[in-house]
């Protein structure tokens, strides 16, 4: 397979369609997993290309960046070739220790339906000029336990590092939950948001760990001097309560970025619907317009009687013929759509 250094490497190209019914009708069990490290990776593309071999071998499918400055990983492996993956990982020098992310819920649905590794410039899209800070001094981890403690206490303050549309569905109690779109977006008004609680305990959480690694160093570097977060994230988090007996301070359901788009951390549903803002959901679909292709919560009702879509403008679109969508798209229609794709519609305020 020859490919360009921008590229990712893939399994041969097939249908999207047919990708997944090859897995399903594979019926092997899988774990689906994640891990990463900021590690100094000398050869960023050379280990893509390994990776990519060996992880094939495995029968590994996934999303894997690959960066100079570590790895990020959101996979699943066939379960009875674990133990040599383990080996394989654990037995490269730079990701020796490396702690795994099992994910809360190992059920019929599957996490991804093929393995595409890239290489990027960083391993989570930050914004920030690592030169301008020291990204070593991050805060110091905090356990399940800790956490709860944390949430429990006036004095200190629990902030979500995830996105408007993850907290939406799942956050802990009593936590900041800042409404943006991105994480670059996040770590820009972070710092402003928190400037009244300066002198506070702070703590961060996110889906498992990534981004507060950045995100803690992000904010000792803009003169935040007592803040920790949560280690392992949301995902080790439920482990370790469940192991100790902990109680559940998370409400909802804690977003995936995989074909699952959530894992259910306890029984409440928080969200609403985006499209009745009546009835409770918390269920993320992608409009069934690929033009439109928006992430929105729906519950069964609204789903059923727009058939897969956000709206009823997506679905007569979606029937007219594709010469006439594509001159709609071309003449501007395609700019009316991105805007919509833009807008996230909230769930209405209880």
């Amino acid at each position: 397979m020859r490919y360009d250094a921008g590229m990712s490497i893939k399994r041969p190209t097939l249908a999207r369609t047919e990708q997944k019914k090859h897995v399903l009708e594979d019926n092997t069990p899988r774990r689906t997993f994640s891990f990463y490290r900021y590690v100094r990776i000398e050869n960023p593309k050379a280990l893509r290309d390994e990776l990519y071999t060996r992880l094939s071998e495995f029968g590994c499918l996934g999303r894997i960046y690959v960066a100079s400055e570590g790895i990020n990983a959101q996979m699943n492996i066939p379960s009875i070739r674990w133990n040599d993956f383990d080996a394989y990982i654990q037995g490269k020098a730079e990701f020796a220790g490396i702690p795994y992310k099992i994910a809360v819920e190992e059920a019929d649905t599957i996490s991804f339906y093929k393995l595409t590794i890239k290489v990027k410039e960083k391993i989570v899209a930050d914004g920030l000029d690592d030169s301008a800070f020291d990204v070593t001094k991050t805060g110091e981890y905090l356990t399940a336990k800790e956490m709860n403690e944390y949430i429990e206490d006036s004095d200190a303050i629990v902030v979500d590092m995830r996105n408007g549309y993850e907290s939406e569905v799942g956050h802990f109690e009593n936590a900041i939950t800042p409404d943006v779109d991105t994480f670059r977006e996040e770590l820009n008004i972070v710092p402003e948001l928190l400037k009244v609680h300066k002198n506070k305990k702070i703590a961060l959480y996110c889906t498992g760990g990534i981004r507060c690694e950045k995100a803690s160093a992000w904010l000792r570097h803009n003169g935040f001097t007592d803040v920790k977060h949560l280690k392992g994230g949301i995902i080790d988090y439920k482990r370790q309560i469940d192991e100790e007996g902990l109680p559940n301070r998370f409400k909802g359901k804690n977003f995936v970025f995989d074909e699952r788009m959530g894992e259910r951390i306890s029984d409440d549903v928080i969200a609403y619907c985006h499209l009745c803002g009546k009835n409770k959901s918390d269920t993320h679909r992608h409009c069934k317009n690929q033009a439109c292709h928006v992430l929105f919560i729906g519950c069964t009702s609204c789903v059923e009687k727009k058939k897969g879509y956000c709206s009823y403008k997506c679905m007569t679109f979606d029937k007219l013929p594709e010469i006439v969508k594509k001159r709609l798209i071309k003449n501007n229609h395609k700019k009316k759509l991105e805007q919509f794709k833009k807008h996230r519609m909230k769930s209405v305020k209880r």
